[in-house]
């Protein structure tokens, strides 16, 4: 009877690992397109948008923020808070592969808030400046938008890749056995 108790326990344990693997494997995958997205826009499209004249500026930010408001963007945004989260409480019982994972949430966790508190409502703000075809000083609104933006952003891609980088931690951590003595 100790067996068969101990079976199920060790089946049970390794189901559960699995599943916090899954997950973890997974929150380090969203953490990693966030990442790249945050990373496109710092090193391409604005270096590439500054290019352009305070009209074509204004109009296609008020695009992409438009654009990107869609389900595949917000299951990787919001996945990879939520799935670091889950990951580190499945992981209350790895502390060393736990404290990886807790670091990537509270990194993560700030680049998350400063896209609500800074880089959403700059976008709100350029959203409510109207037609980029009819303003009457495209040059102020860009102005207003640009520099704030662009840094922040700068802010954000560097935790994403720092989150993502504890996350890859984890993953090696994870897959390794403890050392014992």
């Amino acid at each position: 009877m100790t067996t068969d108790t101990g079976n199920r326990t060790a089946e049970s344990g390794r189901k559960r690992g699995r599943s916090a693997g899954g997950v973890l494997v997974a929150a380090t995958v969203a953490m990693g397109l966030i990442a790249g997205l945050f990373y496109a826009f710092a090193c391409s499209i604005m270096p590439g948008l500054a290019r352009s004249d305070d009209r074509v500026f204004v109009e296609v930010m008020q695009n992409i923020n438009d654009v990107i408001q869609n389900p595949v963007f917000f299951l990787s945004f919001l996945g990879a808070l939520l799935l670091t989260g889950i990951s580190a409480w499945q992981l209350r019982g790895s502390p060393r592969v736990r404290a990886w994972v807790f670091a990537a949430l509270a990194v993560y966790g700030l680049a998350f808030l400063l896209t609500v508190v800074v880089n959403i409502p700059l976008n709100d703000d350029l959203a409510d400046a109207g037609n980029p075809a009819t303003m009457a000083d495209p040059a102020s609104v860009r102005e207003e938008f640009e520099d704030p933006w662009v840094a922040w952003n700068v802010v954000r891609a560097a935790l994403c890749t720092l989150a993502l980088g504890l996350l890859a931690r984890a993953l090696t951590l994870y897959g390794r056995p403890a050392r014992q003595g």
